[in-house]
């Protein structure tokens, strides 16, 4: 069965299933994706149980939910959809990276997998999204993502930004006006835990910077 044959509805929900657990060891439950959809739970758990039933996931009550790997290649290629989308409207249609999430939401249950293709051909095949998040490839094996959440980072070490969460449309322009976006190399001088502030030094300006910790939580580095 094709992806496109699935419901919008439980098109989100996979795809939902697999990106909560690509950056987080964490697994999600019921409850977990209620509050990210603003769904009510029975809402969601009558969603899985669908699921289920079709052999997508697996669902122990009031367990986590898993991906059956029917339901994990689906999964990946909603999330293979849903960041090309974001990618072509970036790069070919000028949107800000502060704009695309909701367009691809949209966009993503109706787009046909021939366009998918014919749009990985025109970017050029990318490997991430403008929010740093991989992009799987058609053969549905995604690049595994490496990084550490600013909030926990060494002090001390040169550091790139790997990844952006694309959650807060608002703290996405807040980081476009500070300079931080992928690629973008810092130094973390110091972390406050009692005044929930890091403070990093911006390589190229020069300048420092102290972040809030659900700015520096939305942040994943690597050593360079």
């Amino acid at each position: 069965m094709p992806v496109s044959d699935l419901s919008p509805s439980a098109q989100d929900y996979l795809k939902l299933i697999w990106s909560a657990t690509e950056w987080s060891a964490t697994p999600i439950t019921v409850s977990d994706m209620a509050e990210r959809l603003g769904f009510r739970p029975s809402t969601v758990s009558e969603g899985i149980k669908k699921l289920a039933r079709q052999e997508l996931v697996t669902h122990a009550p009031y367990g986590s939910i898993e991906l059956t790997p029917a339901g994990r290649e689906h999964a990946v290629a909603m999330v293979r959809r849903h960041r090309l989308l974001e990618t072509f409207l970036v790069q070919a249609l000028g949107y800000g990276w502060d704009e695309v999430h909701d367009e691809a939401e949209t966009l993503e249950h109706a787009v046909s997998d021939k366009l998918i293709e014919h749009i990985d051909q025109h970017l050029g095949h990318p490997t991430r999204d403008p929010h740093g998040d991989p992009i799987p490839p058609s053969d549905g094996l995604p690049h595994m993502p490496a990084g550490t959440q600013l909030s926990a980072a060494a002090t001390g070490g040169t550091v790139a930004i790997t990844r952006v969460s694309d959650h807060d449309p608002q703290m996405l322009r807040y980081f476009t006006e500070l300079g931080l976006a992928p690629d973008a190399r810092l130094t973390v001088k110091e972390h406050r835990p009692y005044a929930d502030v890091t403070t990093i030094r911006l390589h190229g300006p020069g300048r420092d910077i102290d972040l809030g910790a659900s700015a520096s939580e939305a942040i994943w580095v690597v050593a360079v």
